[in-house]
Parts: structure tokens; C-alpha cells; sequence
């Protein structure tokens, strides 16, 4: 009998080796024999990530390899898939010993996509309907863990549902991009907008977010106010307390101070003195969300970036799976975190006597975990030598999950809040002050990163009694509103997560409350990364603000569904009922075919009414660098290349690499090639070997090649000129 174990990755697979008594290496594969495991011989094998893809719209119609309104809408009776040319190697492998396989056990990552990844290939295999799969589902690669699995493995009949959701949402993010994308690029064409643009179920109802976020802030028109505040001096000390209400204009304070008698130094009285011992619990424990703004708050770390360094931390078995929406554990991971506490304790460098030894619902609740517990340290207790050898960025983020996790079993953060209300002449002046009693939980974070203190934190009150006179200097100040700031890169995620409240509809709401707000805890950060890439936002010192072309984009479609988060949520919903049995992915996919078609019907009537801040007519883009060698189009900014904005009308395939033999080419290099078509002499080039090289580049038929022949320029030294004797000295 032959057990095939397919996994996701070649670095996964080598994890999930380590459990297993005898394997051997092969190419692309693996041999395993153990018998506590298997009743014969296993063979694991892995993908690449995707294996396969869907194809392109022109594997289905010839009429459809080329961009026209004509051709639209692309809606294939059935999607197919294809391995692409860099993956056909692994694929023959995987396939070779699938179709020999009597049992095979999926071993990707335990999510829909990781579902996706397996089943698509194990479909596009042809692998028979009867042969018996059955799931690897675990939270981490812990060799404990990974043993546990492959004792107690799932049926797979269990995740059926799961692929066909995930698939349903692949295929619909095909279908509008295939059919949205070339709608709108030709549309915008005829309005002078020589661009191609990108246009996505889940991407452009954000970038539609940050954009309103971004005209909020333009549209914004400061208005002046007046404040009060006074600085008293008490007994024992002084402080400052302020008149809470805003005053409009200047005769309404000077109405409101002559009405009072109020004047530079007045007499008054401590009204009331309101004293509180107040708590605070720790933060809950981290999601993938609450990380990725966390460690952006913090450390200004983008999105993919906390993702990518959480992914290696779970390779390398020091935290749970990544990819989670819960900030909940199960009582099975509250127990093992409570008997290894003082080993944690150790390698976060902080002892201290717990205060919470028992699962509490804030933090442990196993009704609130469906697939994946929130992020926390593993079983595995790093070594010191562990820890040095990780990059500072991967050690911030292992910290700071194992800080929060502490959190949950220390003290309490206990404090004593304040309010004091002066009467200064019959008008009310308020302070307020925090004295800490007991640090509890904060003493881990102390000096960490930590937030700045408010202005209420940072007063200490004196001793003050209720009766007590006191002299008030009373001054006013003149400021104005201010509107409000661009998102931050690490608040998209949960701007993403909570985009209910941009829903007018209380039905809306509540949809993108129960489906946690668009997109997944898994694809979030990329959707932000394509944003990037496809030249709609950038992140200038941490803030986002939306391009030129993101603007046109977002003016194209507005009133349109694809611009609204509610219709996201609607799709979601239906996704996530697909995903547990109770909606089919066909009845999904034939309302994306209906919404298509009436795409089609609305977006040029709509986008015929709307005028545009676009360029001057046959000019590129604000993001056009030059016109293509080949076609004469403009060359636009494409992310990670340069790329003929004819792409779609003429079938250009024209593009400008932005690394070049490890080099960046910078914006000024690339305009040089396509006006006069060499460079100068460049330097930091490195060979494949790692070797550094200098040379010039010329665009030859539309290709860049090296040219070692040009020299670059010597530079001579200035003769130095005699110096003329001051005869005076």
C-alpha cells in the first residue's frame, strides 16, 4: 500500500520529516518507511504554493487573447487549469506518484487556500474519485504536534466544502478582474486615460476606502475656535485644569468671560474632588490583525512584512499558525502555556508571580475557535543560541507575541483616576490625573515601544481637598480643527476588518460584522501589496495616500457596486455559507456571471456622466515615464516594472525591469533608455556568482542588454592653482 503525502511547500515537508524514523531525499520527493505511521512505504512529495492556475482567457476563445469591448464579457462555461512552465517539473513528480497513491493525505497549510492548493492538484493530476484522502490539520510544526497529526488524521470528506468555497472565491476574483479590468482600462481609453487598470472584487472596494479617507481630507475646511484654561495653584502644589466646552467665535468668549468677571488671576475653589481605583486587563491575545497593526504602530513594519516574518516563526516553530482571526485559545493550549510559564518567563527575561492561573473567557474560549487559535508561543522554549540567530525584525515579533501571551497570567494593571472640579467664579475648570498603584502586566512592556502618555497621564495632582481656595491664572487660546490623517499602513488591516461602519444599512452592518469585514485574515495584506504594486496607493513615512491613477480609478467606479464594501460582504457571506454546507458554489458563481453582465450594461453609462481630472488628451498618465519602443504608447508604472500601457490594445509585451542583475534602476535610468535608448556607465551591478560589475545599458529592440564597451568617465583632478602672496603680509 502506498501513502502519498502531498505538502505545500518543500520547507513544510522537511518539517513534517523530522517526526518519521527513516526517510531518504529524492529529487522532488521523499521515501519514508515507519511503521507506527504507515503499513508500507510513504512517499511525501510538495508543491511550489500553486502547482497550478487558471487559465488564461485566451486558452478558451481566440477573440479573447486581445482586450475589446466586443469580446466582453469573458464568462467560460467551465474555468480549467494549467501548470505553469517554471512549476511543470514538480508538477510531473507530484503527479507521477498521486496517480500510484491507494491513500493520499493532504498536508498543506490548514486553511481554505491550503485546501485549494491540494485539491487543484490533486484534480488536475486525475487522480481517481475513489481513492481515500484523508487531512493533516494542525496549528503548528512542532515535532510533537506533527506527530500527534499523523496519528489522529482527519477525513477529508470533512473539507470538501472548504476547497469548494475557496475555489468559488478564486474563480469569482477571475471572472471580475478578466472582465472588469479590460472594461474600464477601454473605457477610460476613450476619455484620454492611457493606462491599464486593475479592477478587483475585494482590492478596489479598499482602495475605494482610502480614497474617501483622502478626499475627506482635501474637502476639510478648518474652522477657529477658542479655548479656556487655568493654571492653579492649590496648598500643596498647582496644576492645570481647562474649560471643557469649545467657544466658536471670540465675542462668545469674551461674552461668556464678562458674564463670569472672570480675569487674569481669580479667586477660586476646589469644587469636588472624585477619587476612583480603577483596572485594566491585558490586551487580548494577538490575531493576525491585531499583530500587523501592533508591529506597524510600533516598529512601522508593513503588513506582508509582519506576515512573512510570523510565517518563518512558525517554520521555525517558535509561534502558532499565522494566518488566524482569533484572538482566543482553546483550554489545550491555556494548559500547555501554564505548564511551561516559568520557561517563558526566562526567555522574555521578566519573573514575576502570576496572578491568573485559570483559563479566563477574555483570553480562553473554545467556542470562539473555529479553525485556528490566536498566535502564541509554541511549545518549543528557544535556546539562547536560538534566539541570537534570529534577525532583530524576527525577534520584535517573537517578543512581542510572547509578552502579550505573559500578559494573560500576570497581575492586573491597577490605578487611581482623578477628577477635579475647579469653580473658578461660577465656571467650571476640570483636571484629571492617573496615580499608578500597581504596574501588574505593564511592567512587560515597559519601555518597549509603549505608546506616548496622554496629557491627563502625564499630570500628577497634588494632595487637594473639596472646599479648598485656590488662586486660578486664567488664559485663552486660539486654534482651529483639524481633519483627519491619512491611514497608516498598519491601520488598513483593520480598517478592512471593520468596514461596517462605512455601511449606511443596518442589514449591511451586520453581514460585515458577522463575515469580519472584507477580505481574510490570509489575504489582507496582499490585497495592500497589490495596491501597491499596481501603482494605486504609496506609502510615503508610513502614511498611505492614493495615486493619480488609484483617484481615476476610484472617480471611474464610484456608485458603482465594485466601489462599495456591502456588496464585498454580501459575497462573503455567500462564501461563507458555501464553505459550510448551506449555499452551493454554482448558485455563487452564476450571481458573479449575472453581476458581469450588468457591469457591462451600467459602467459606461455611468462613467459617460462623470468627468474625470485626467491628462491632456494622447499625453501618459501622471504615471507615464516615456512612449514604447515597439508601439509608441506611453510606458506606465506597473509596480515592479515599467510596461507599455498598450499591452491589452495592441498585445505589447514591452517592460523595463526596475532590479536589473540585483541592481534598482532608478525612474531617471529608464526615462534615459527610452528617449535616447543608452545609459551612461553604471555601477553595483552583481553577477549570478555575486560578483560586482559596472556597465552601460542599451534598449535594442526593445530588450536591455549590457554594453561593456563604454568607459566611464575619468575624472581629472583641478589643477591647483598657485596661491598669490599677500605682499602685506
Amino acid at each position: 500500500m502506498t501513502t502519498v503525502i502531498l505538502a505545500e511547500k518543500p520547507d513544510q515537508a522537511r518539517s513534517y520529516a523530522s517526526v518519521f524514523a527513516q526517510t531518504a531525499k529524492k529529487k522532488g520527493y521523499m521515501t519514508i518507511n515507519d511503521s507506527r505511521f504507515f503499513s508500507g512505504e510513504a512517499i511525501m512529495t510538495w508543491g511550489i504554493g500553486h502547482l497550478v492556475e487558471l487559465c488564461l482567457p485566451g486558452h478558451y476563445k481566440k477573440e479573447w487573447e486581445r482586450w475589446s469591448l466586443a469580446g466582453l464579457p469573458i464568462l467560460p462555461h467551465a474555468v480549467e487549469f494549467q501548470v505553469p512552465p517554471s512549476k511543470r517539473e514538480q508538477f510531473t513528480i507530484v503527479k507521477h506518484w498521486l496517480l500510484r497513491a491507494d491513500d493520499i493525505i493532504i498536508a498543506t497549510d490548514p486553511d481554505r487556500e491550503g485546501e485549494n492548493i491540494a485539491r487543484s492538484i490533486i484534480k488536475h493530476a486525475g487522480v481517481r474519485d475513489t481513492v481515500p484522502i484523508r487531512r493533516l490539520w494542525i496549528n503548528s510544526q512542532e515535532t510533537d504536534v506533527v506527530r500527534e497529526g499523523f496519528l489522529h488524521l482527519q477525513q477529508g470528506e470533512k473539507f470538501e466544502r472548504m476547497y469548494d468555497e475557496a475555489k468559488a472565491r478564486q474563480v469569482a476574483d477571475w471572472l471580475v478582474g478578466m472582465n472588469a479590468s479590460p472594461l474600464y482600462s477601454l473605457l477610460l481609453r476613450g476619455k484620454g486615460i492611457h493606462d491599464t487598470f486593475s479592477v478587483g472584487r475585494v482590492q478596489t472596494p479598499t482602495l475605494y476606502l482610502i480614497y474617501l479617507r483622502q478626499k475627506e481630507i482635501e474637502q476639510f475646511k478648518p474652522e477657529p475656535y477658542f479655548e479656556l484654561s487655568a493654571k492653579v495653584k492649590a496648598q500643596h502644589g498647582t496644576f492645570t485644569a481647562a474649560y471643557k466646552k469649545r467657544l466658536k467665535t471670540k465675542e462668545e468668549l469674551a461674552q461668556l468671560v464678562a458674564k463670569h468677571g472672570i480675569e487674569k488671576t481669580n479667586d477660586a475653589q476646589i469644587a469636588k474632588v472624585d477619587k476612583k481605583n480603577k483596572e485594566m486587563p491585558s490586551p487580548p491575545l494577538h490575531s493576525l490583525a491585531t499583530l500587523q497593526a501592533s508591529a506597524n504602530r510600533k516598529w512601522k513594519y508593513s503588513p506582508s512584512k509582519v506576515l512573512s516574518l510570523m510565517q518563518k516563526l512558525y517554520e521555525r516553530k517558535l509561534l502558532s499558525y499565522p494566518r488566524t482571526e482569533s484572538n482566543h485559545i482553546t483550554n489545550a493550549e491555556f494548559a500547555y502555556l501554564k505548564a511551561k510559564l516559568s520557561k517563558y518567563q526566562q526567555v522574555a527575561n521578566h519573573a514575576f508571580e502570576p496572578a491568573f492561573l485559570y483559563p479566563r473567557k477574555r483570553y480562553v474560549d473554545d467556542a470562539k475557535v473555529q479553525e485556528h487559535y490566536a498566535i502564541v508561543p509554541t511549545k518549543t522554549i528557544p535556546t539562547p543560541a536560538k534566539l541570537a540567530s534570529l534577525r532583530q525584525d524576527e525577534r520584535n515579533i517573537y517578543n512581542e507575541v510572547l509578552l502579550t501571551t505573559l500578559a494573560m497570567f500576570a497581575p492586573t494593571y491597577k490605578y487611581e483616576e482623578t477628577n477635579v472640579h475647579v469653580d473658578v467664579k461660577g465656571l467650571p475648570f476640570h483636571a484629571t490625573g492617573k496615580v499608578e498603584l500597581e504596574k501588574g502586566w505593564k511592567v512587560l512592556f515597559a519601555g518597549k515601544n509603549t505608546s506616548a502618555k496622554t496629557k491627563d497621564e502625564e499630570q500628577l495632582l497634588p494632595p487637594l481637598t473639596q472646599g479648598e481656595d485656590v488662586i486660578a491664572e486664567v488664559k485663552s487660546k486660539e486654534d482651529q480643527t483639524k481633519p483627519p490623517s491619512l491611514y497608516t499602513e498598519g491601520q488598513l488591516i483593520p480598517l478592512m476588518k471593520t468596514a461596517g461602519k462605512f455601511v449606511e444599512g443596518e442589514e449591511e452592518q451586520a453581514i460585515l460584522n458577522e463575515v469580519t469585514g472584507i477580505g481574510t485574515g490570509a489575504t489582507r495584506a496582499n490585497i495592500i501589496e497589490t495596491l501597491k504594486n499596481r501603482d494605486y496607493i504609496v506609502v510615503e513615512k508610513n502614511r498611505v495616500r492614493v495615486t493619480e491613477k488609484g483617484m481615476i480609478l476610484c472617480q471611474a467606479v464610484q456608485g458603482n457596486l465594485l466601489s462599495k464594501a456591502d456588496m464585498t460582504a454580501q459575497w462573503e457571506l455567500f462564501l461563507k455559507k458555501v464553505g459550510q454546507g448551506e449555499k452551493q458554489a454554482d448558485t455563487f458563481i452564476a450571481n458573479i456571471h449575472a453581476f458581469v453582465q450588468n457591469l457591462l450594461t451600467e459602467a459606461p453609462k455611468s462613467l459617460g456622466s462623470i468627468e474625470l481630472n485626467t491628462p491632456s488628451e494622447g499625453a501618459p498618465s501622471g504615471s507615464g515615464i516615456g512612449n514604447c519602443p515597439l508601439c509608441g504608447e506611453a510606458v506606465i508604472n506597473k509596480g515592479r516594472v515599467y510596461g507599455c500601457s498598450g499591452y491589452s490594445a495592441k498585445n505589447c509585451k514591452f517592460v523595463l525591469p526596475k532590479t536589473l542583475a540585483r541592481k534598482k534602476l532608478s525612474e531617471a535610468t529608464a526615462k534615459k533608455l527610452l528617449t535616447s535608448g543608452k545609459s551612461g556607465v553604471l555601477k553595483g551591478f552583481k553577477s549570478k556568482a555575486g560578483k560586482s560589475f559596472s556597465a552601460a545599458l542599451i534598449l535594442k529592440d526593445g530588450k536591455i542588454e549590457f554594453d561593456f564597451n563604454q568607459k566611464a568617465p575619468v575624472k581629472r583632478k583641478a589643477k591647483r592653482r598657485p596661491v598669490k602672496q599677500n605682499p602685506t603680509g
